[in-house]
Order: structure tokens, then C-alpha cells, then sequence
């Protein structure tokens, strides 16, 4: 077992004992997709830290999005156990980088790029090849793409 899925097991005992309603079932959860993600393709397989890294990330994306969604739609009480589940998501992925880094390492990028003579918006595809692998995890991919076209437009 990896050692992050094993961490999430346990958190998932002692939630449980600790009878925390609100962690059990977002790790219950979160453990199902594990376990879903192992089982899909053609032959069983157990997912490294980073894969189930992944997954945790998918689904703290699936609550913000939720979150979001019910805030619009004016139930503001599953907003908030939404807001919750991907906070307690949150405490297993890397900490993400602040504005300010990602501002940095997208103007380096941009810059790498103007050096190989790529200019203007058409420069994306070959900006967002070079900063992704330096973020991956670390900022979600359309802060970075907004970031990557504001320094592209100006």
C-alpha cells in the first residue's frame, strides 16, 4: 500500500472513532476513487503517491466546483460542507503556489519562450509546455493558463 492511501486509511480510522462525520465521509470518498482509479483499465494495479496525489486533486477540484455550483443555486448550507470537504482535501496535497510565484515562474517561461522566438498570444501552447511540468500540482492549470495569457496580451 503507498504510503499516502495508507495515511488516508488511517486519518479514515480515527475519524471514525473520533465519530467526525464530515472527514469519514469525505475520506470514504476519496478512498472509493482511489480505489476506482486501481481497478480501471484492463488489470489491477497499485497507484504511486503521485497517482493518488492526482486523485485527491480531482476530487478537490469536484467539491470547489460543487461548492460553487450550489452557491449559485442559493443553497448556501451544501455550499458550505462542500467548501469543508475540499478543505480537509486540501491538508494532502503540496501547498500551491501564492500569485506572486506563479507570476514568476510563467514570466520566466514566457521569457524561455521569446528566447526560442516564440512571440505574442500564438506563444501559448509553447509557454504552457514549459511552466507545466514546474507547476504540476502546484497551481491548478487554469490559473496557470490565465496567468500565462495575461503575460502573452501585455
Amino acid at each position: 500500500m503507498t504510503t499516502l492511501k495508507s495515511k488516508l486509511q488511517a486519518d479514515l480510522n480515527a475519524a471514525i472513532k473520533g465519530r467526525d462525520e464530515l472527514r469519514s465521509s469525505t475520506l470514504r470518498l476519496t478512498l472509493a476513487a482511489v480505489q476506482k482509479e486501481e481497478v480501471a483499465g484492463t488489470q489491477k494495479r497499485e497507484l504511486s503517491d503521485d497517482e493518488v496525489q492526482k486523485v485527491i486533486a480531482k476530487e478537490a477540484k469536484k467539491r470547489r466546483e460543487a461548492a460553487e455550483a450550489f452557491a449559485q443555486g442559493g443553497r448556501a448550507e451544501s455550499a458550505e460542507r462542500e467548501k469543508a470537504e475540499g478543505e480537509i482535501l486540501a491538508e494532502y496535497l503540496p501547498k500551491q503556489l501564492s500569485d506572486d510565484e506563479l507570476r514568476q515562474l510563467v514570466a520566466q517561461a514566457v521569457e524561455e519562450a521569446k528566447a526560442a522566438g516564440a512571440e505574442g498570444p500564438r506563444a501559448m501552447g509553447q509557454v504552457m509546455k514549459i511552466v507545466n511540468p514546474k507547476v504540476a500540482g502546484l497551481a491548478e492549470g487554469g490559473r496557470v493558463a490565465a496567468e500565462v495569457k495575461k503575460r502573452l496580451a501585455g
